[in-house]
């Protein structure tokens, strides 16, 4: 693990306190916990969108207009 330095405005860092000793630990592991979920978060959408991009389209139309809600 690293250790490293956070500057934050008071009003951040009472919450992050405050919601440390919610949750019974301590506010560098909360930080810690923070940005592991925004990790987890980021590259689950990542893979999503590339996988989203590169799979093949078969709703491709032929030219002719798709049929009208009142058809379907």
């Amino acid at each position: 693990m690293k250790n490293v330095t956070v500057t934050m405005e008071d009003s951040v860092a009472e919450w992050a306190r405050l919601e440390a000793a919610r949750r019974n630990t301590s506010v560098s592991r909360l930080v810690g916990e923070l940005l592991a979920e925004k990790m987890r978060h980021d590259d689950a959408y990542e893979r999503a969108l590339q996988d989203w991009l590169h799979r093949e389209r078969t709703w491709a139309s032929d030219g002719a207009s798709y049929p009208g809600r009142e058809i379907l």
